[in-house]
């Protein structure tokens, strides 16, 4: 199969790709307009491989994606480019509305014409996989409940209202023009090659380097939590052989109170990094003022998922984070590169 990637240089997206080129023999077109977020690094270990190929351009330019895909030729198209950062949608919501609703338009439009003009078969088997999030659903807050793929639609910021639109226009594609799209809607996402503006990677390299790690409001906030390779395993299980107009919820099985996270992180890192000075990193922890709009708590079923394609998660949230945790020890230099003067873990999205 050959598969078009849409922001394959970000996080979950090199995930997907060196899944991809790591674990079947598929071809593999990464399309990244490399933004702050996107690192090729992050490809380094498969960048050499015969079956993979990388483009520089933005999902906005319809004529140049266009052109791309009457090229490649993909029998898929995974579509993960994305403003992705709650804290910046709150400084500056233009970048989201741009990227993840006019962006996903043109690139729907770019590919309904690729794949109107292919012969029956090969149009029959095409698949436009949009991978989203499960903050389009809105605060559990107070209900024992979880999202399902039939939760009504509640987003709280400007990013997951632009995800929200995006999802929405990938469905009327399919409605009105027939396209055939899937979409998976996934939990919060850990592991290796983060970038460093997440809450993970933020606290693991603030207590590094001795800075508060920062706790919004109480930190009882809830989140499900899903180690990036489970998730690229199943994004592979949805576009291979999920159903038509489907949607999918991708989640970890792992809820988790933010404040437990940042405490589990300093545990391991006072095992696996101890101060120098002593004691533990727990002293660094630092409560600040909360979100606006902050959900309280988001949890995923993923029963469906598991029931019909036989995806379930293989890490617990603790076997995950002890991998990720010691990614970072090993991959300072990576991080330290990453960071390039445009983001130096300030805080964002405070108002």
């Amino acid at each position: 199969m050959r598969i078009l990637v849409t922001g394959g240089a970000g996080f979950i997206g090199s995930a997907l790709i060196r899944h991809l080129l790591n674990e079947t023999e598929h071809q593999v077109l990464n399309l990244d307009k490399l933004t702050y977020a996107g690192n090729l690094e992050s490809l380094a270990t498969v960048a050499a491989s015969p079956r993979y190929q990388f483009v520089q351009a933005d999902i906005g330019d319809q004529p140049k994606v266009a052109e791309i895909l009457a090229e490649f030729q993909p029998d898929a198209l995974m579509h993960l480019a994305a403003e992705s950062h709650v804290d910046r949608s709150i400084d500056g919501p233009a970048a989201f509305i741009q990227t993840n609703i006019v962006g996903t338009y043109s690139l729907l439009e770019a590919t309904r014409g690729y794949w109107s003009a292919l012969p029956d078969g090969r149009k029959q088997a095409f698949r436009f996989h949009h991978i989203s999030t499960d903050e389009v659903y809105g605060d559990l807050h107070g209900v024992d409940d979880l999202f399902t793929e039939t939760t009504p639609y509640a987003p709280s910021s400007p990013y997951s209202a632009s995800k929200a639109a995006s999802d929405h226009l990938v469905r009327a594609w399919q409605r009105t023009y027939g396209l055939p799209v899937l979409l998976t809607n996934c939990s919060n996402n850990y592991g290796p090659y983060h970038f460093p503006e997440k809450l993970i990677p933020l606290v693991i390299l603030n207590a590094l380097d001795g800075k508060p790690l920062p706790v919004y409001g109480n930190g009882q906030q809830v989140r499900d939590w899903l180690y990036v390779e489970d998730h690229a395993r199943a994004l592979l299980k949805v576009v291979t052989a999920g159903q038509v107009g489907e949607t999918y919820n991708i989640g970890g099985h792992n809820e988790q109170k933010n404040l437990h996270v940042v405490e589990s992180i300093c545990a391991l890192l006072d095992e696996l990094a101890p101060r120098q000075a002593g004691g533990s990193y727990r002293e660094q922890i630092s409560f600040v003022a909360d979100r606006p709009g902050h959900d309280q708590r988001y949890a995923i079923d993923a029963s469906k998922i598991e029931r019909e394609l036989g995806w379930k998660p293989e890490e617990t949230f603790a076997s995950g984070l002890r991998k990720t945790v010691r990614w970072y020890l090993d991959n300072l230099d990576w991080c330290r590169r990453v960071q390039d003067g445009s983001y130096q873990r300030e805080r964002l999205g405070a108002l």
